[in-house]
């Protein structure tokens, strides 16, 4: 009988397949990954989890996924024999589950480079079409890019067959990719990004200008074989004129051997001068790997044993404060330089002062050092003490700009709560300040404010409200600004000048107070005067603010730099106050808490609240048994499960619909 998954379960791997989505777009088409490896293969290994005890869900799940679709930019050919990925093992168990499913014992064990994969047709000894991965049935057109990298051979050597494609990993090594990033403005994370960011240039000629190198593998299309064997097929490569891992490849007859090898590349793995992230184990037998057959992305006669994070020993020479943009302190262990899998490492991030006293950091000491997924540093464990005077002290002022810092009650991470003025807050609080909910002024993005505020023009948000009067001959002239930008940019400033006090208080970043809290505090208490001048207990005493909430305003408004960077701000615009008797007192919703969840067919989400808290509601963003009614659309999902087992009042669109006709009668 089929297992049915519930909706837990739905959620979960929906959530799952969203992410790894987004995740292999920038990895595969952006050459620009925003997770470490451990977290992608994490995510992914849980998806095929689910879908293993779930098969229906596999149909469009993790297990059918291979790349990510063709980028826009470049033209699209289909591969003739489908490109798909490996499947990944992780522990010495999954491999033996793996082997003992061969027919075949023999196994051909070589490197898994990290690097972008690339297909190269030849027809007639001739180079002909190079394309990526792409989503495995199509790829990238790179050809002109291909015929840059020496490696890759314009025209076979030796015997050859009239149609071959020949399949491999285009890469970069450690030294050619410190030399790039010395002589380079754009500085890549790590040989993977240069290789990839590389190969994927519009302008060939900019591949030219990279050092790339390339290893062959395997091969796609071919009209005819005269090889039997995946040892043999690694030779005739090199007869055509393609570089191989061979070097580093071996035999394997039964999991001893393949233990053996794996073990013997993870010692020698710092001296391959590029980079690897595993073992590739691969059914020698040609024959028997076309017998096999693939499953929906990947072969079954071979798998990815991949290596865990990359380890060293190496000396902490100071611990120092980073602050973050949201002005969370965070300790940082400043190491003796060590080269850890390929890349140097001098710093490491340790999250908090507790997990410093856990692990017994001093100064001096001998530390194991770690890079999480082969890319984020963190020091592990203490090898070797050479220090039993720790003299670590979290500082109580912030190390920028000297504002207070406080911790909040049960929590670990201490933070600087000069929100406004702090310059190492100071861009991501003020794209926060000019958000679509808040100041909403359009034209003013990241990348714009980051210009302005390295140029000294905006220090304060009360700065923006001046920059075109003082520096609008100056935007002018920069580039992707030009008279009718700074036009629009100066009208949209203007327009913000008067705004709700709602939306002021959500703009200027009290932590803890988000849209909903923002909107119970004007309601509360109707001006900015009397929510500054309001006592802790007071704030308390409002339905909705908790004590934490009630704690981080009073801090806030207390720190003399907010203060001040609030009363510049208040020269330039004019918040309106509001009724306090408002409709929450009176409304046919009145102090009923209600949680919206899903997709809405005749509203939109922000237009549903904002309909609710006009009648009286308080809408939440978490079901508990204080709920009283939960609004569900399309596609509900954990939220509508908690609230039919806690028997809460469920609410389709059309009881939405229902009240609000009610509400006018």
């Amino acid at each position: 009988m089929t297992k049915i998954p519930d909706l837990f379960i739905l959620s979960e791997h929906n959530d799952l397949l969203k992410k790894l989505a987004e995740w292999d777009v920038a990895y595969h088409q952006n050459d620009a990954p925003v997770v470490d490896d451990a977290t992608y293969d994490a995510a992914k290994h849980r998806a095929l989890e689910i879908e293993k005890m779930f098969p229906e869900l596999a149909k469009n799940g993790a297990s059918s996924r291979v790349g990510a679709a063709v980028s826009t930019k470049f033209k699209s050919f289909a591969h003739t024999v489908p490109m798909l990925s490996i499947a990944d093992v992780f522990c010495q168990s999954d491999v033996e589950d793996w082997f003992n499913k061969l027919t075949s014992k023999d196994v051909f064990i070589e490197l898994k480079v990290d690097g972008l994969s690339y297909a190269a047709r030849y027809e007639n000894g001739i180079l002909v079409r190079a394309l990526t991965r792409g989503s495995g049935t199509h790829g990238e057109d790179i050809t002109e890019n291909i015929k840059t990298i020496p490696d890759i051979p314009k025209q076979l050597s030796g015997n050859f067959p009239d149609v071959v494609e020949v399949r491999g990993e285009v890469y970069m090594t450690r030294s050619d990719f410190a030399a790039l990033n010395a002589q380079s403005s754009k500085q890549f994370a790590n040989p993977r990004n240069a290789a990839a960011g590389s190969l994927r240039q519009l302008n060939p000629k900019i591949t030219a200008s990279r050092k790339l190198s390339a290893f062959a593998y395997t091969y796609g299309e071919i009209s005819a074989r005269d090889f039997d064997t995946q040892a043999e097929f690694f030779a005739r490569l090199e007869s055509w004129g393609f570089k191989t891992t061979r070097k580093w490849a071996t035999m394997a007859h039964n999991m001893t051997d393949i233990q053996n090898a794996y073990n013997h590349i993870m010692m020698i793995r710092p001296d391959i001068p590029f980079d690897i992230d595993g073992l590739v184990l691969k059914v020698n037998d040609i024959e028997t790997q076309e017998k096999m057959g693939s499953r929906a992305n990947s072969p079954r006669w071979e798998v990815a044993y991949k290596f865990p994070a990359a380890k060293a020993i190496t000396t902490l020479r100071e611990i120092t404060i980073q602050v973050g943009r949201t002005g969370v302190l965070t300790p940082v262990a400043e190491l003796e330089p060590i080269n850890i899998g390929g890349v140097v490492v001098s710093r490491a991030t340790q999250h908090n002062s507790d997990e410093i006293r856990r692990l017994g950091l001093c100064v001096g000491d001998k530390v194991v050092v770690q890079r999480a997924g082969d890319v984020i540093p963190q020091v592990v464990e203490v090898a070797e003490k050479n220090n039993n005077s720790c003299d670590f002290v979290f500082p109580d002022v912030c190390p920028v700009c000297g504002g207070n810092v406080v911790q909040e009650s049960g929590m670990v991470a201490r933070r600087c709560v000069n929100t406004l003025g702090c310059p190492a807050q100071r861009v991501g609080a003020l794209e926060h300040f000019v958000g679509r909910k808040r100041f909403d002024i359009d034209g003013l993005g990241a990348r714009q404010l980051e210009t302005f505020v390295e140029r000294g023009w905006i220090k304060t948000p009360a700065d923006i409200f001046t920059l075109i009067k003082e520096h609008g001959d100056e935007i002018k002239r920069l580039d992707g600004f030009g008279e009718k930008s700074v036009a629009n940019l100066d009208a949209a400033i203007e327009n913000a000048r008067n705004i709700e006090l709602n939306r002021f208080l959500f703009a200027i970043g009290i932590p803890e107070v988000g849209e909903v809290t923002a909107k119970i505090l004007a309601r509360a208490f109707g001006s900015l005067d009397a929510i500054r001048n309001a006592p802790v207990w007071k704030l308390k005493s409002i339905d909705g603010i908790g004590d934490v909430m009630a704690d981080e305003i009073v801090s806030f408004f207390a720190d003399v730099h907010n203060a001040d960077a609030i009363d510049k701000l208040l020269q330039q615009v004019n918040v309106q106050e509001v009724k306090t008797n408002t409709a929450e007192n009176n409304g046919p919703l009145s102090g009923k808490k209600i949680v919206l969840t899903g997709t809405l067919v005749n509203f939109t989400r922000d237009q549903a609240r904002d309909i609710l808290e006009q009648m009286g509601a308080k809408v939440s963003g978490s079901v508990s048994n204080k709920t009283d009614i939960v609004l569900a659309g399309s596609e509900a999902g954990s939220k509508l499960t908690k609230a039919q087992e806690l028997g809460i009042t469920i609410w389709g669109e059309q009881d939405l619909e229902r009240a609000i006709a009610e509400s006018k009668q």
